[in-house]
């Protein structure tokens, strides 16, 4: 049987596309992902910490290249789960001890009963520091705890249209009442950092639990003794903390990635919590918690008797300069 010449090339011709169509059907019949052979989580695991999935833009942002970020999953399962606990460990918890505090050992009085002799403690400047500072940190903690935690606990209540309101109003307090409690704890630190500087005395203090925990006992101290510098430094350390993490918030184009960014949104979120949970035990020693505390803050003048018990240092100083008089143990006043 012979076979023509255009019948063979034809058969060659066959054999050849045959095989060239065969090679990538195979090829993507081995390679080609699957949603059974490959998982998403799988293919984001082999991407190593800080790498991402970037595209090609068209305009000078380099941060909208970023496609898919995997670390942004950590920090989102942080917001969600960790964040939470730490928050209700540090507030709730805190709360729930200044409670038992409060039941156990009262309120803690004058003991020697007030003299209605008045000290001078804090100048009308210092005052407004103090009081400029609180005012912004309260807004500022309110609003905050609303954007990390209203969405489970505040929308619910008041429903989406308040919630909104509510939660736009805030975002701009807290935006613009940043920069007055920044000058407030740089003017603080300014002020109030000669007398808060860590000495001897402040271990004997700690020591006999400053004069709190149990009547009659009132360790000695200068203007400030070892809580009120804990506060101090507290306040000026937490503070600094925040407005650095908060101005890399506010400006999100100074940190160089997504990744800086989620970092310092992770430690604004923490220190907020534990400052909070300071404050709190800060709040209640000067109202509820110790008798004639508040006047310092708020009159600016304290009972002698009370200065005496918990400052007596500072009295002596402040006797020393001519600012007080001398009449040795104050006498209380006899009750009506």
């Amino acid at each position: 049987m012979s076979i023509s010449l255009s019948t063979l090339r034809a058969a060659c011709a066959a054999i050849v596309l045959l095989f060239a169509y065969s090679q990538p059907a195979a090829a993507q019949l081995v390679f080609k992902p699957t949603a059974d052979a490959v998982h998403e989580d799988q293919l984001l695991k082999t991407l190593k910490e800080g790498d991402k999935i970037t595209g090609r833009i068209t305009i000078p942002d380099p941060m909208a290249r970023n496609l898919i970020q995997p670390a942004g999953k950590d920090w989102r399962d942080f917001q969600r789960h960790k964040l939470p606990i730490i928050g209700g460990v540090a507030i709730i918890g805190m709360l729930a001890l200044l409670a038992i505090f409060l039941a156990v050992r009262g309120r803690v009085r004058v003991e020697h009963g007030l003299s209605g002799i008045k000290i001078l403690r804090f100048a009308s400047f210092e005052r407004f520091t103090h009081w400029l500072t609180a005012t912004c940190f309260i807004i500022l903690a309110l609003s905050g705890l609303n954007i990390s935690f209203g969405r489970v606990l505040i929308l619910p209540l008041f429903g989406p249209d308040a919630f909104s309101t509510l939660t736009a109003w805030g975002k701009i307090a807290h935006n613009y009442l940043a920069f007055p409690f920044m000058l407030g704890i740089a003017i603080m630190f300014v002020i109030w950092i000669k007398d808060n500087i860590p000495g001897k005395l402040d271990l004997v203090w700690l020591r006999e639990g400053g004069g709190i925990l149990k009547s009659g006992e009132h360790p000695p101290a200068k203007r400030f003794n070892a809580g009120q510098k804990g506060i101090f430094w507290m306040v000026v350390v937490g503070g600094a903390l925040m407005s650095v993490s908060g101005w890399f918030l506010l400006f999100p184009y100074i940190p160089a990635n997504v990744t800086a960014l989620q970092f310092w949104t992770v430690v604004h979120a923490v220190i907020a919590m534990l400052f909070i949970a300071g404050i709190l035990a800060h709040i209640y020693i000067g109202t509820v918690g110790m008798e004639g505390a508040f006047e310092a803050m708020g009159s600016g003048e304290v009972d002698l008797n009370w200065a005496k018990e918990h400052h007596s240092l500072w009295v002596e100083e402040e006797q020393a300069k001519g600012h007080v008089p001398d009449t040795g143990r104050s006498r209380p006043i006899p009750a009506e």
